[in-house]
């Protein structure tokens, strides 16, 4: 039997929120984009004093897992939470620590 198939989609929906939020940087990007309707990546990267490239991949990360979305207004991006996917995971984490 696969893996996947034992647990549910809400499951592995909450497992790939999770292991997106199991970082510090990025739970601060997710704080500071629920604070403003959104941010270019030029601005995070003057707000998070990290390498530019290890920013990147963090964003890269939270986009991956639905939790943020990027807009590409050449030569920016502008990032933004993706307000269904974050209703949905603060559902399933709500639920799961009742």
């Amino acid at each position: 039997m696969e893996e996947t198939k034992l647990y549910t989609q809400e499951e592995q929906q909450m497992a790939r929120f999770a292991k997106a939020l199991s970082h510090p940087v990025r739970v601060y990007i997710c704080d500071l984009l629920s604070k403003q309707s959104c941010c270019y990546s030029g601005d995070l990267a003057e707000e998070v004093p990290i390498a530019r490239s290890t920013l990147s991949q963090h964003l890269k990360e939270l986009k991956n897992s639905g939790l943020i979305q990027g807009e590409i207004n050449p030569p920016k991006i502008k990032y933004c939470l993706n307000k269904e996917n974050w209703a949905l995971a603060r559902k399933l984490f709500n639920e799961f620590f009742k």
